[in-house]
C-alpha cells in the first residue's frame, strides 16, 4: 500500500524557502510525534514555486534531498489551488485559472516534472489532483472544447515524463463537474484513462449526499480509475432548524473559503453556494452538509456532527489498495476558536485516526 499522506496546502508558503521551512516546522515534528520512520506528504506547490523547480533540475534534486534527510516522501501533489490559498479572502478565486486557460495546463505540467523527480523508486505512479474544470458559471460549449484540448495537451506531456504521472480530476459541489456522476460523464470517452482519472474527495462526496459504493462503482464501470482519495469530512447538521445547531454552525461561517451547503429533503438535494447564504436560502426541511473540512479525529460536539462515516464507507469499497490516500484538512487555521488545536499535534492525531480507518477498510 502506498503511504498515507497529509496535504501541505494547510501551510501558506508560496516560495521554495517557505516550503523548506514548513518541513522543519511541521512535517518533521509530525513524523516524530507519530514515531514513524517515513511520513508521506501530499505536497502543495504554488504556481511560481512549481515553475521555478520545473526549470531547474538542481533545485529539484535539492528538494528531493531535503525531503529524504527528514524522512519525508511525496507520491502525490495537490495542484488544485494555483496560488494565494491563504489570502484573507479566497472563495471563488481558488477555481482560477480554469481549465480553459493555458496557465492551468502549464502549472499542471510543471507539477508533473517536479513530481517525477520526487517519487520514490518503488511506487508505481505519482498523482496530481486538479480542479473540476472551473466554477459552473460562466461555462459554455466553447469552454468545454477548450478544456478538452488542454487536457489532451497535458496528457501528452504526462506521457513524456520519466515516471508514470496520473492526473486526478476532483469533482466539487458548485463546479462544472459538481458530482462524481458529472465527472464520469465528462471524462469517460474523452480522456486517456491511463493518465487521467478521478480524485475522490470524501468531504465533497458527503456534501453531495452521494452513496460511496455507487460512486466508486460508476467510476470503474466507465473504465476510469480512482487515482487518488482525499480523506476528508464535512460538517453534518441533522436538524438545521434547531436554534442551538444554527448558533453552533454560525461559528463556521468564516470569510476565507467557500463553504458550499446542501440540504437533503424529500429525496432531492437543494443547494446554497456558501454557508451564509444557506441560512437564508435553504428551508431546513432536512439535514445539511457543509463543505468545511473538519479534523477527522475531532468531530464537533452535538448538535453538529461530521461525515467520517462516509469516509469509512468510501475506503471500504475502493477497488485497489494502491490508490493514493491523502488527508486534506486545509481549514485548521479557520476553525472556530473552540475547535482549534496545536497544528503539529492536531495533524499527527488526525493522521493516526485516518491510518486506523484505512486499516479497518
Amino acid at each position: 500500500m502506498t503511504p498515507l499522506s497529509y496535504c501541505t496546502n494547510v501551510h501558506p508558503a508560496e516560495d521554495l524557502p517557505g516550503v523548506l521551512a514548513q518541513l522543519d516546522a511541521f512535517a518533521l515534528p509530525v513524523r516524530e510525534r507519530l514515531g514513524a520512520d517515513r511520513l508521506g506528504l501530499g505536497l502543495w506547490l504554488a504556481a511560481g514555486v512549481a515553475s521555478a523547480l520545473a526549470a531547474d533540475p538542481a533545485e529539484r534534486k535539492r528538494l528531493r534531498a531535503e525531503l529524504d534527510a527528514r524522512g519525508l516522501e511525496v507520491v502525490t501533489l495537490n495542484a488544485f489551488p494555483y496560488g494565494g490559498f491563504h489570502d484573507r479572502v479566497v472563495k471563488h478565486q481558488v477555481y482560477d485559472p480554469r481549465w480553459t486557460d493555458r496557465a492551468r495546463a502549464a502549472y499542471t505540467l510543471d507539477c508533473a516534472t517536479v513530481l517525477s523527480a520526487l517519487l520514490p523508486a518503488e511506487v508505481a505512479y505519482g498523482s496530481i489532483s486538479t480542479l473540476p474544470l472551473g466554477w459552473r458559471e460562466p461555462w459554455t460549449p466553447g469552454d468545454d472544447a477548450a478544456a478538452a484540448r488542454l487536457l489532451d495537451e497535458v496528457t501528452a506531456g504526462l506521457r513524456a515524463q520519466d515516471r508514470t504521472i496520473r492526473l486526478a480530476v476532483e469533482p466539487e459541489p458548485g463546479c462544472v463537474l459538481d458530482t462524481v456522476h458529472d465527472a464520469v460523464t465528462w471524462l469517460a470517452g474523452r480522456v486517456d484513462p491511463q493518465h487521467v482519472g478521478v480524485c475522490l474527495d470524501t468531504c465533497h462526496l458527503a456534501v453531495s449526499f452521494a452513496d460511496p459504493a455507487g460512486a466508486v462503482a460508476e467510476i470503474t464501470a466507465a473504465g476510469l480509475d480512482v487515482v487518488k482519495v482525499q480523506l476528508s469530512a464535512a460538517l453534518h447538521v441533522p436538524d438545521p432548524r434547531d436554534p442551538a445547531a444554527r448558533e453552533a454552525l454560525a461559528a463556521f461561517d468564516e470569510p476565507r473559503y467557500l463553504h458550499q451547503t446542501r440540504e437533503l429533503a424529500g429525496g432531492s438535494v437543494r443547494a446554497a453556494d456558501d454557508l451564509g447564504e444557506a441560512f437564508t436560502h435553504l428551508p431546513g426541511e432536512g439535514p445539511w452538509r457543509v463543505h468545511f473540512h473538519v479534523p477527522l479525529h475531532a468531530r464537533p460536539a452535538a448538535p453538529l456532527s461530521s461525515t467520517t462515516g462516509v469516509l469509512a464507507a468510501a475506503l471500504a469499497v475502493l477497488p485497489d489498495r494502491a490508490v493514493h490516500r491523502e488527508v486534506e484538512t486545509y481549514t485548521w487555521t479557520v476553525l472556530p476558536e473552540a475547535h482549534r488545536h496545536d497544528l503539529v499535534g492536531g495533524i499527527a492525531a488526525e493522521l493516526a485516526f485516518a491510518a486506523g480507518l484505512v486499516e479497518q477498510a
